[in-house]
Order: structure tokens, then sequence, then C-alpha cells
């Protein structure tokens, strides 16, 4: 089979460095350039895409597309596709709930062939290998299996049902990201007393316990406007279960004390504990 022509939507951090590697068995690898800031513009050119004028002409040219943007964007950006009537496999890669996963399938089928998609890890640079799970159609998974083989981006298909990935990406990320947030408010407790060295130490004698990383506290800070979204679509799955989605809710309203702090790399533990305690 001939190398396919892929298309990302959007180049943020995580989707510019998927896209890098999918380059790597892909005759091109497109990006629309029309509406993205001087950020997407310099990391497309870091990564070596391919800039296109129009989303239209970005799914004439593309055999294969990759979703990934903030989760709030996600069906408006199917819709979009759904619109111009793509004709090839659609990646539907965001960190959004299995009910919505299922609604971008309806809205783009039977036009398009959607695969239920979550990537867990870091962007993959610097020696990460994040895992991109798959849920969907055999003969589409395979397709991007083969997109991402030899590449740091690993893959793993987990069935035929669209959700599967979605509900994946949520279960892991409602644990890690509060399990973040919880670590904040533990530091920042034991700080207002005075005792916040002394949580690190006891923390430290565990190594598997995130209290022991709390120079975390501040990229969680950074990363808060993102992450927040997703907590709330995992309590959306969590009460649509049965289960009490309270915790991940009051996560996601911590972290939005942080949402004025977006992407700061220069953000420092104290800062980020102060910003916590008076927003």
């Amino acid at each position: 089979m001939n190398q396919p022509t892929v298309g990302i939507l959007h180049p943020g951090s995580m989707g510019a460095a998927v896209a890098a590697c999918a380059a790597a068995n892909a005759a091109d690898v497109l990006w629309c350039e029309t509406g993205r800031s001087t950020a997407s513009v310099e990391r497309a050119t870091q990564f070596g895409l391919t800039p296109v004028a129009t989303l239209a002409e970005l799914l004439d040219r593309s055999d294969i597309v990759i979703s990934l943007c903030p989760p709030a964007a996600a069906e408006d950006l199917a819709r979009d596709v759904a619109g111009l009537r793509f004709a090839g496999v659609y990646v539907e890669a965001n960190a959004i709930n299995p009910e919505r996963a299922t609604r971008i399938a309806e809205l783009l089928e039977p036009d398009t062939t959607v695969v239920d998609g979550g990537v867990v890890g870091s962007p993959p640079v610097g020696g990460k290998t994040p895992t991109l799970y798959l849920s969907g159609a055999v003969p589409a998974t395979e397709r991007i299996e083969t997109l991402f083989a030899g590449t740091a981006v690993r893959t793993a298909v987990l069935g035929t049902e669209v959700g599967k990935a979605s509900a994946l990406k949520l279960s892991y990320a409602s644990f890690q990201k509060t399990s973040r947030v919880l670590v904040a408010l533990a530091v920042g407790m034991a700080r207002e007393y005075g005792v916040d060295q002394e949580l690190i130490e006891v923390a430290s004698r565990r190594t598997d316990s995130y209290l022991s990383e709390p120079q975390y506290v501040a990229k969680t800070a950074a990363r808060a406007w993102r992450w927040g979204p997703e907590l709330e679509e995992a309590a959306d799955v969590l009460a649509a279960v049965g289960l009490p989605p309270e915790m991940l809710r009051a996560a996601a309203s911590t972290l939005a004390r942080w949402n004025d702090a977006k992407d700061d790399a220069e953000l420092t533990l104290t800062d980020a504990l102060d910003r916590l305690a008076q927003p």
C-alpha cells in the first residue's frame, strides 16, 4: 500500500510531536495554518509539517486525519470536517468521554471511518514514548498501527467499539491528574503550618508517591487550562455509570484557579501555591 498523506488538527505540543512521528511512514503530513497562533506556526515548522491554507484542502489531500485539540473544541472540529464530507480515516484522539466519541463517530459516518483514540504519556520528544490506544474497525486501526510502526508513538488496539480508547484515557487521566492536584493541596496545607519540607521528607521514603515530586505542582498549574476540562469529561463518565463524580469536579474546580498560568514554563512551586491559596 502506498504511504498515506496525513492531516493533523491542530498541532499543539502533543499533536505536532505525534504528527512528526507519523511523518516517518507518511507521504506528507499537513496542517491548516489559517487562524492558528504564532506558537502553532513555530511548532509546525519545527516538526517539519506542511502548511495548507484551508481545512477543505487538508481534507481533500489527506487519507488519514488525526484530531488532537482541546476537549471543548472536539465536536465543533468534527462538525466542520463532517460538513466537508471527508472520505478517509478520522482518528478522534482527544481527551473526551466515550459518549462524545460516539457522537462524533455518528456525526462523521458514513462518509468517514472513525477510529477512537487516546494518548497516554508525554509528547514523543526527548526519548518519551507515549502509547496511542485505539478502538474501531479492524482495517482502520491496522492502518494507524502501520502509520506509527517503528516510531516513538506506540500503538495498542483495545477492540472494535468506539469509546473504549476514550474510556481508558480518561480512566488513567482521572487518577493521574487528580493525584497531582492532591499533591498541591497537601503541600499547600503543610506549608501553612511550616511543615512542608517535613511532609516531602516523609513522602520521599515512598518512591511511588507523587508527594515526593512537589516540583511537579508548577507544571500542573501551567497545564491546568487543559487538565480541568479533561477531569470534567471524566466526571461525566462517572456520573453516567452511577459512580460519584464529585471528586473529579472538585479537582477541576481547583485547577481552574490556575487558568491564568496557562503554559507558564517559568512558574515556580511557590508561585503555584500562592496562586492556589489566593486566586
